[in-house]
């Protein structure tokens, strides 16, 4: 009766073992844990793994731009048997030779929000079309400002000096959309327009865009439009033109959506800004990864696009004829979806 028993147990252990070792396991890996994009990021992933029996290990760096700490999360993704990578890259270029690491232990890699460089090292990319992201608000600040657009003064709150792909098209994409004549599109900076007072980076926070704010500003006073790479520099930049009584001559653009960044454009401190989904992003990227465990299939980018495109919106409540736009109201119930 013992040895039956005992035959019984070693069997449903065996048994337990071999369904836990078929589990489809799923690595998130932002670019930090704090900003409000990249939480919601990983709730839409956390939301659809559960759903789908994914199990699900999220990592993130320590600030943005901390190249090492997503390195070392790929590196045990790959050791812990993970079937794919989600990835919001700190360093586009310098992360390729990881991720084809992960790729050639059999991963499937989607870089979400930010593609990499170049942009097939990943399997395939989830994001916003940035560039065109940037070109609405772009278009919507030279609208906004009429005739007075070819005097103005543009401060560019910028990401990172490696200058990631998300970076760079944002940024570009705001150049092209207020009218001026853009260098190299692959990179910011090398602009010649005379309205142009210059660009400073931010880390993407509310603290370096009030230091980035405050450079340009004694750089030149007379700065009267800021963008921004997203809703957290654009935070600190408003405070940085509150402390010196111009926060209300001044125009400041945006790009992310999120609540409380649609919060501050009903509130007038972000004149409009660019909404993106990254909800559906993190939520499309865990299915993909269950549909290449069970099938082996890749995602298709949408037609027409190296990448699928989940879709931006522009949120203002001053709209400008000939740029389509939501108000502040209907972007409230949008906000991160």
């Amino acid at each position: 009766m013992n040895k039956l028993l005992l035959s019984t147990v070693l069997c449903f252990a065996a048994l337990s073992s071999g369904a836990l070792s078929q589990e489809v396991s799923a690595c998130l890996i932002t670019k930090t844990d704090t900003n409000p994009f990249f939480v919601k990021m990983k709730e839409g992933a956390q939301a659809r793994a559960d759903e789908l029996g994914v199990a699900l290990k999220s990592y993130a760096g320590k600030v943005d731009g901390d190249h090492e700490t997503q390195v070392a999360a790929i590196e045990t993704c790959i050791a812990d048997g993970a079937k794919g990578i989600l990835l919001t890259a700190s360093d586009t270029s310098a992360i390729a030779q990881s991720v084809q690491q992960a790729r050639d232990a059999g991963l499937l890699v989607i870089a979400l929000d930010t593609p990499l460089t170049p942009a097939d090292a990943a399997d395939a990319t989830f994001a916003t079309d940035n560039f065109l992201a940037g070109e609405l608000i772009g278009k919507w600040a030279a609208g906004t400002l009429g005739e007075a657009a070819a005097s103005a003064r543009i401060a560019l709150l910028d990401l990172a000096v490696s200058q990631p792909s998300v970076d760079v098209l944002r940024d570009q994409g705001f150049l092209q959309g207020f009218g001026i004549e853009l260098g190299d599109p692959n990179k910011w900076g090398d602009e010649s327009d005379a309205r142009i007072v210059g660009h400073d980076v931010t880390g993407g926070s509310e603290e370096g865009g009030r230091e980035a704010m405050e450079n340009l500003l004694a750089k030149d006073p007379t700065v009267n439009v800021v963008y921004t790479i997203n809703e957290p520099a654009a935070a600190g930049a408003y405070e940085a033109l509150k402390s010196i009584g111009r926060e209300n001559d001044v125009i400041i653009v945006s790009v992310d959506g999120g609540c409380p960044g649609v919060a501050n454009v009903k509130d007038g401190v972000i004149g409009a800004t660019s909404q993106q989904y990254p909800l559906q992003m993190a939520a499309l990227g865990i299915e993909a990864i269950k549909a290449w465990a069970d099938s082996g299939e890749k995602p298709a980018p949408t037609e027409g696009k190296d990448f699928f495109d989940t879709g931006v919106k522009l949120v203002t409540d001053a709209p400008v004829e000939g740029v389509e736009s939501i108000d502040s109201e209907e972007g409230a119930e949008l906000c991160w979806g």
